[in-house]
């Protein structure tokens, strides 16, 4: 589809009326959960806590062997205590299935978990399965996920009138033990809907993610991401010249657990960074006339969590945090350059931290970033950039593409 096909379409989704706000709040009762993966098995459990049908799906056996092995889910230290049975017919339990079609078909709400990469797949493979009224939740979805799955789900030839939800968070930082879960409560997280003006969804959706923060669109959510800004630095840089927040041990000593946290892996330099990456997207945010973004410090304090105890983040293992570093860059930092590129802004240290991860992970990241340019929104002015993006969080059902 070329710029000139999309822009057409765009205009002619512009010109329909959007629906009037239903006058009671939803109640969702049927959710599934794409994914097997630490997110995904911890939404499954918080939402049979709140007592709904709860569905989770993987493709993959490993994931599915492990969860029907292991009978349960269970969930310590912070949110809704206990365990959570798995496949039972004598008692609530959350079901699971290898079959996509059938896990989405009866679903009120569907939530989207996984790396970017994943998100795209079932963006792209929903689009036939999906109908009126559905929501789907992007979670943990990082800068312009929304608009990307919309583009994605479009271009599949999904016609229903769904509503989109991007979440830049999770409830709940997550450490797997096992069958077992330890969660520790994260701080408010942004969240928009798309089509925008459909706030009753996002209050439907508190009673699983009671820590949403509505925002008006997902452009200024999306510009509110902070995640790559805390998280590529603390994972990137380390070492004597740049240390880190955790007190030294004397040799032969063992560090202390409490020590041992993501907030930790920030010090002094590490700060001195993202501060410069936090200016960087405030400078581009403002070009779009995004403005009271999050502080340098207000976005540590919500992506890495406090330095012990309630409320700490813990340290991803060495393979974690190759794919936290992968999505942080692909998901949040190059989507930042591509919106800085369509308003002739430069951002040396968010190119640099990108340029250095691309070394680290030995592969071009940036190639797969998220990019405003490949779902048809090309250059020019900052008004007709916007234009094109209001028209697609404010287009409430798609029509055929050219």
């Amino acid at each position: 589809m070329t710029v000139g096909h999309f822009e057409a379409f765009a205009e002619a989704i512009a010109a329909r009326q959007t629906q009037p706000a239903p006058v009671t709040l939803p109640t969702y009762q049927r959710v599934t959960v794409l994914g097997g993966g630490i997110e995904a098995r911890m939404l499954a459990a918080l939402c049979l806590a709140a007592d709904v049908e709860v569905t989770l799906f993987s493709a993959y056996g490993g994931e599915m062997d492990a969860l029907r092995g292991a009978g349960g889910i269970t969930i310590r230290d912070a949110g809704p205590l206990g365990t959570y049975q798995i496949d039972r017919d004598d008692a609530p339990s959350i079901k699971t299935t290898m079959e996509l079609d059938r896990a989405v078909a009866g679903a009120e709400v569907i939530f989207l978990t996984g790396p970017v990469h994943k998100q795209r797949t079932y963006a792209m493979v929903l689009a036939d399965h999906l109908r009126d009224g559905q929501v789907l939740v992007m979670a943990s979805a990082r800068t312009f996920a929304a608009l990307e799955a919309c583009w994605l789900l479009r271009v599949g030839g999904c016609k229903a009138d769904i509503t989109l939800v991007e979440v830049m968070g999770l409830p709940f930082w997550c450490r797997a033990e096992g069958a077992r879960l330890h969660l520790s409560t994260v701080t408010d997280i942004w969240a928009a809907t798309l089509p925008m003006g459909r706030p009753e969804v996002l209050e439907g959706l508190k009673p699983f993610l009671p820590n949403l923060k509505p925002t008006k669109s997902t452009l200024p959510a999306s510009f509110a991401d902070g995640s790559g800004v805390v998280e590529v630095p603390a994972l990137l840089l380390g070492g004597p010249l740049v240390g880190d927040g955790r007190p030294g041990v004397p040799m032969g000593g063992v560090p202390l657990q409490d020590n041992e946290s993501f907030r930790n892996l920030i010090g002094d330099k590490h700060r001195t960074v993202i501060r410069a990456l936090a200016a960087e997207r405030a400078e581009v945010a403002g070009a779009f006339g995004i403005r009271d973004l999050p502080t340098a410090d207000a976005w540590i304090d919500q992506y890495a969590g406090t330095s012990k105890g309630e409320g700490s983040r813990p340290i991803p293992s060495a393979v974690a945090a190759a794919s936290l570093l992968r999505d942080a860059v692909v998901g949040s930092l190059v989507p930042l350059m591509s919106a800085a590129t369509m308003v002739g802004k430069t951002v040396p240290t968010t190119d640099a931290m990108i340029t250095m991860a691309s070394s680290i992970l030995d592969a071009d990241i940036a190639s797969a970033g998220r990019r405003l340019e490949t779902i048809g929104i090309g250059a020019g002015d900052v008004d007709d950039i916007r234009r094109r993006m209001d028209t697609i969080m404010t287009a409430s059902k798609a029509l055929d593409l050219p």
